[in-house]
């Protein structure tokens, strides 16, 4: 949920204490570039020659996730000049350990038989043999593997890819034995495998009017405990030029699941979204509707909604932008989102979607000639079936998920900087403020009030790079439903740095000092996190 990203940012994927820190951080703002069915509809440039904005903030969303902190092991510098299209030397074996166990092995293959065909192939394995409590009872152990293609041509372009993700941990945030007494590690245990394969199809013609994007994706997901999911969707975005300034757009989106736990559940659903733009040189505006159908055997919901879709965008000036909207939705929930947010989650969780009724939004963002790009946005939402993850009353060391189904109301305030030294010094500062204005519930449990992310990085030389990444959450309380007792955990503060230093053409070395305050924090209660650790190793680019 927070973190920041530019261009060239440094970046955690995966679940706290078991994934590698990467460049570009998860939940962090992304940069990656329109679909091409939206190309023909942005407003129209500035003058050859000046910087777009670099960068957006994306709406916080719904799950505020758990941030990803204390990452495990450096990404090494081969790494960080990967290309989506593999080039000489992309390709790299890596070996690493560190402190707690841990053992860290990857490997990264690409190819391009030939100009219209790429794939790559990755392998990474990262565990740790012991964790922050009783050694091995709080040990984890995480498992990816993936393979991708792209075929390009004149006309169009399909992309595909399959993924198997396998994860093992424990849940070690149980209440202290009594000396001598052996928590039975078999009953702790827990096992995530998940599957993945996806399609897409997209036109590259210029020349055709109507522009398209068709993607769908199939996923699988099987706990230790019997519970599992399957889920399928598809995606259509079309766009039709009416005149040079004027354009008809439509997004689709099919959701077809099961899940499977004490019950069936099956559950769709199906969103289509027709909006117009108009465009001119000075702003833009889009107006259209969102309706969504949403189904659920179990639950016995059937039921179809629609909501706002407007936004404005305007530019008095180059390098700077005005915006505001008025937008609504349904907040698809799953069992595989579920658990990315907080895997403490115990068994037969409640899982429904959330309604975004209503979101009002405005901001500001531009950037300077001398480097510095900022921006700024406040938005208002009303949401229903608005949750927050806390403590089971059943086994404090398992989570439930606590819905409102009233009528929740969250003010958000987000800030951010950046600022791009001829690609040698890059910073970056996000700042978001949340206020929760729950109906039907206590309060928004495990929810931060306060979060704020710090990048740096640094290129020394052409051989040494180091990077710098500062968290900090804060306002996040829990309750104990057995005792009744609500506690206001710390203030989290995570000082993160990474060093990776070129030996020679093909030899690298990195180094990753995670937590370097040393402070083992709740993100979730009951579930402190490892204190001071490091990993480092080599890799060999080929």
């Amino acid at each position: 949920m927070l973190g920041f990203s530019s261009h060239f940012v440094v970046a955690q994927k995966g679940e706290i204490e078991s994934q590698t820190y990467e460049i570009v951080k998860e939940k962090s703002i992304e940069f990656a570039p329109a679909n091409r069915v939206f190309d023909k509809v942005q407003p129209i440039q500035g003058e050859t020659g000046k910087k777009k904005v670099a960068y957006e903030i994306i709406d916080p969303q719904i799950n505020i996730s758990s941030p990803k902190l204390t990452p495990a092991v450096g990404a090494s510098s081969d790494e960080n000049s990967r290309k989506d299209e593999p080039d000489v030397l992309n390709n790299y074996v890596k070996l690493g350990g560190g402190n707690y166990g841990r053992f860290l092995g990857e490997a990264f293959v690409g190819g391009r038989p030939s100009e219209d065909l790429a794939f790559t192939t990755q392998l990474k394995h990262l565990s740790a043999a012991n964790g922050p409590v009783d050694g091995k009872n709080s040990a984890n152990a995480g498992t990816n593997f993936k393979v991708g293609g792209k075929y390009i041509r004149s006309k169009y372009k399909v992309e595909a890819g399959i993924d198997y993700d396998r994860k093992n941990y424990y849940f070690y945030g149980y209440k202290p034995q009594p000396e001598g007494v052996e928590v039975d590690r078999d009953t702790i245990r827990q096992t995530i495998n998940q599957f993945g394969a996806n399609l897409s199809f997209e036109n590259t013609d210029a020349s055709v009017l109507v522009d398209y994007s068709v993607k769908t994706s199939l996923s699988t997901l099987r706990d230790r405990y019997s519970a599992s999911e399957l889920d399928w969707g598809t995606k259509l975005t079309a766009s039709v030029p009416i005149s040079e300034t004027f354009f008809a757009l439509l997004e689709a989106d099919a959701f077809v699941s099961q899940r499977v736990d004490q019950f069936t559940y099956n559950r769709n659903l199906f969103r289509v979204k027709p909006t117009f733009k108009y465009v001119t040189d000075v702003f833009s505006v889009s107006a259209g509707v969102n309706a969504v159908n949403e189904t659920d055997n179990q639950l016995d919901i059937n039921k179809t909604k629609a909501f706002p879709a407007v936004n404005l965008d305007v530019s008095p000036f180059t390098g700077l932008h005005i915006f505001a909207g008025w937008n609504g939705d349904i907040v698809r929930n799953t069992l595989k989102s579920m658990l990315s947010e907080n895997q403490w989650l115990g068994p037969n969780v409640l899982i429904v979607n959330t309604e975004k009724s209503a979101e009002y939004s405005a901001g500001v963002k531009g950037e300077t000639s001398s480097g510095l790009n900022y921006e700024g946005k406040v938005a208002y939402t009303a949401y229903r079936n608005f949750y927050n993850f806390n403590n089971s009353l059943v086994d404090t060391s398992r989570f439930s998920i606590i819905y409102d189904n009233g009528k929740t109301k969250v003010l958000t305030i987000s800030a951010q900087a950046g600022y791009n030294y001829n690609d040698l010094f890059k910073t970056s500062l996000k700042v978001n403020f949340f206020d929760y204005a729950v109906d039907n519930v206590e309060d928004a449990w495990h929810r931060p009030d306060l979060t704020l992310n710090w990048f740096n990085a640094l290129s020394i030389s052409k051989k040494l790079f180091v990077t710098a990444d500062f968290y900090m959450l804060r306002g996040i309380k829990a309750k104990n439903f057995q005792t009744g007792v609500v506690t206001k955990l710390p203030v989290i503060a995570d000082l993160n740095v990474k060093i990776d230093y070129l030996l020679t053409r093909n030899f690298s070395a990195f180094v990753a000092l995670n937590n370097v305050l040393g402070k083992q924090y709740q993100r979730y209660q009951y579930y402190p996190q490892q204190g001071l650790n490091f990993i480092g190793g080599l890799s060999f680019s080929f």
